[in-house]
């Protein structure tokens, strides 16, 4: 059996006619945040300012070293001259 042990932060805060206020240490440093309604829960998660995402996902690298072709439809059509065998 394998048991995993972690520290919970709870905090009880009153409602504001504007919402409420999450302080700043909870948020792990995070300048933005997803907040999603789940049913009767908020989740609230701390965005990182970089995405790890962009460096694995190919998407990204898109146009990083453009080339010239003689074509005119590269933009819309990239897939066919990326996929040239």
């Amino acid at each position: 059996m394998v048991v995993t042990s972690f520290k919970v932060n709870l905090m009880k805060t009153r409602v504001t006619d504007q919402g409420i206020i999450i302080p700043k240490e909870m948020l792990n440093g995070a300048e933005e945040v997803d907040i999603q309604k789940q049913e009767d829960r908020l989740i609230i998660v701390p965005v990182s300012p970089t995405l790890p995402e962009s460096s694995s996902d190919p998407l990204y690298e898109l146009g990083a070293h453009p080339v010239s072709i003689d074509v005119d439809d590269a933009s819309i059509h990239h897939d066919r001259y990326l996929n040239v065998s």
